[in-house]
């Protein structure tokens, strides 16, 4: 045994070892700077959440066509936020586009709003005017074994899901998620200025269930609406937005297991930190869990996976159903 420790020792001596302190610091070093993105945005556009600006320019609007107004009975919007794979606010996955498409069908009264970027507070796709866009452009658009290059992206995401959960920067970076939220939910369909309450319907997949619980509370401050709140396949702490949207939904597939990391990683949500916001929601009966079939976290057999199955349907079908069947629909 010891000599196989030694072997083992001597090994790490090179360059693997090496190649791994590397990209531990480098993770590291970015992990330190990732805020600053976001401490840059506030300084520039917090001043109107503070009211103290007087011209402070608006949001990007993203890279989607600005759509026609929707007609005046629309009083319900459904905020998709993406999980931490994606590059920008527009690149849905056909599962994805098809997925709000149907709910739209289902629900003529309610608006899709598809492009919030929820990894930027800026709602600014990774290929825009940032200095590092030529590195994300070329790990997005790498094919063969440098498509593994992706992880990078995915890296960058998980930081900023981070920043959503920091305590210091949440605050900051959430307001500009709920900000570019109600900028493009105005976008798609005039804001109703009615006492009547809006329904706003917040899913967010992987990352973007954490990001959108964050954003509630502002939303929730700033609009007169109802909220509620549907994960699908979502990694959340168990702090941020439960006192803000009326009811969550998270729902899960038996093969994913990536979602199991929000219960397992955030104090939050261990059963035994009773007077968490996230265990007073389950008590108080605002919060609920459901598996909704055999999904996978993500890809083909995921929650918009398009992968054909024995009984004829697609992973997406059994989503789809699942969310429909939610008493959150006006």
């Amino acid at each position: 045994m010891l000599k196989l420790v030694g072997q083992i020792l001597l090994w790490l001596r090179g360059g693997s070892l090496k190649l791994l302190v590397i990209a531990g610091i480098i993770l590291l070093v970015w992990g330190v700077f990732a805020p600053v993105g976001t401490l840059i945005w506030w300084v520039q556009q917090g001043a109107k959440f503070a009211g103290l600006g007087k011209d402070v320019p608006a949001l990007p609007e993203g890279d989607r066509p600005t759509p026609e107004p929707s007609a005046a009975s629309t009083n319900c919007y459904i905020v998709f936020l993406t999980g931490v794979g994606d590059f920008s606010a527009n690149q849905l996955t056909p599962g994805e586009e098809l997925f709000l498409d149907q709910l739209v069908q289902a629900h003529p009264n309610c608006v899709a709003v598809r492009d919030v970027f929820p990894y930027s507070a800026a709602n600014e796709s990774l290929g825009g005017n940032r200095l590092l866009a030529p590195l994300w452009r070329f790990a997005q658009e790498a094919d063969g074994w440098l498509e593994n290059l992706n992880i990078l992206i995915k890296i960058r995401n998980l930081w900023r899901f981070a920043i959503s959960v920091d305590d210091r920067y949440g605050i900051a970076y959430n307001q500009g998620i709920a900000s570019a939220i109600v900028e493009r939910m105005s976008a798609e369909s005039p804001i109703s200025a009615s006492s009547e309450p809006i329904t706003v319907i917040l899913i967010g997949t992987s990352g973007g269930a954490q990001v959108a619980l964050g954003a509630s509370q502002y939303l929730d401050q700033w609009l007169n609406a109802e909220i509620s709140m549907v994960s699908i396949g979502g990694v959340f702490s168990g702090t941020d937005g439960f006192k803000s949207v009326d009811q969550m939904y998270h729902l899960y597939g038996q093969r994913d297991w990536i979602e199991d990391l929000g219960a397992i990683l955030f104090a939050s949500r261990w059963p035994s930190t009773v007077g968490s916001p996230f265990n007073q929601a389950k008590r108080e009966g605002d919060y609920a869990a459901q598996v909704i079939g055999s999904q996978a976290h993500d890809g083909n057999e995921g929650y918009f996976g398009l992968a054909p199955q024995p009984d004829g349907t697609t992973p997406l079908d059994a989503t789809i159903e699942a969310v429909n069947q939610l008493p959150i629909w006006p």
